[in-house]
């Protein structure tokens, strides 16, 4: 198979492991930067340039869109899914996990577990919303932020009146959520491929961070999840309408919940704690599943 892979930089770990795994089971594999790709809309038959030669051939497309260029990046996988290739994540999918507001009211509407959260405009609604997620401690998070960064710990009612306001004064979007205290700085993350759960790992933040992201110096080990835990993963996945996800799941004392879904999960962190090639796999449900014009909404969303 002839199969794209959507990343900005050939020697990231992600990036080289599809690569070298695609390789080795015999596929034709070309990195392609997004932001390097000049798409012709105005076309009878849609095209993609790189480099200033035409993109043809391919059965399947692996977007690796880093948050801060999620808009040409979808704007990229859409353009091949008009022309018939096979995504290992459509771009509706991806916009939806994007989009946290929005990822949560798919995830409630599921019946997915959540932490308490509460999201408003009005500068007079502070003290609703602190009360609406239980009062302090609390989690204010920038709509906008990625591998932890714009979260803030609010340990106290005066310090998250301060944070909101602040935040309302740069005009920024956020979310307010309750702290699962119990959860103890830990989370685990369980990556999907399909209707599977096959590879789980715990992380843990180091010692006086509440934020277990691995690149904020969080440690990951192997972890067991539980029945509830597995099918918490696959439901927010399926919500999403993501085939691959990395669901960041926290053990609450009502249940597991979730506090995101990534829709390029990285590949490092879970194949060094598991030891599974993760890799691998992906490549096996490409196998498996591309087929042309596949794509549920074939660039309509």
């Amino acid at each position: 198979m002839k199969i794209a892979i959507l990343s900005r930089n050939r020697r990231l770990y992600s990036t080289r492991r599809l690569a070298e795994a695609g390789v080795q089971r015999g596929h034709d594999i070309h990195i392609i930067d997004p932001l390097r790709c000049t798409i012709d809309i105005a076309s009878q038959r849609p095209t993609i340039q790189f480099k200033q030669q035409e993109l043809t051939g391919f059965d399947a497309v692996v977007p690796r869109i880093g948050a801060s260029i999620t808009f040409y990046g979808l704007a990229v996988v859409r353009q091949f899914e008009m022309m018939g290739v096979y995504p290992l994540n459509e771009s509706v999918a991806i916009g939806r996990s994007r989009d946290k507001l929005r990822s949560l009211q798919l995830l409630a509407r599921a019946g997915v577990g959540l932490p308490l959260t509460g999201f408003a405009h009005s500068v007079d609604d502070t003290g609703a919303l602190i009360e609406m997620v239980g009062g302090a401690p609390l989690v204010v998070k920038l709509l906008e932020g990625t591998q932890g960064r714009g979260v803030v710990l609010a340990e106290t009612y005066k310090a998250a009146e301060s944070v909101i306001d602040a935040f309302r004064e740069l005009d920024a979007n956020f979310l307010v959520q309750e702290f699962i205290k119990e959860a103890s700085g830990a989370d685990i993350r369980c990556f999907v491929i399909g209707d599977k759960v096959v590879a789980s790992m715990k992380r843990q933040a180091k010692e006086g961070e509440f934020r277990s992201n691995l690149h904020r110096g969080g440690a990951a080990t192997l972890v067991k999840v539980t029945p509830e835990e597995r099918s918490t993963a696959l439901r927010a996945a399926k919500s999403m309408g993501l085939n691959v996800a990395g669901i960041d799941i926290l053990r609450s004392n009502h249940g597991p919940v979730v506090m995101e879904v990534n829709s390029s999960p990285g590949l490092e962190g879970i194949e060094t704690a598991t030891n599974r090639d993760v890799g691998a796999q992906l490549m096996q449900f490409i196998e498996k599943n591309a087929k042309p014009y596949k794509t549920k909404t074939r660039g309509k969303g």
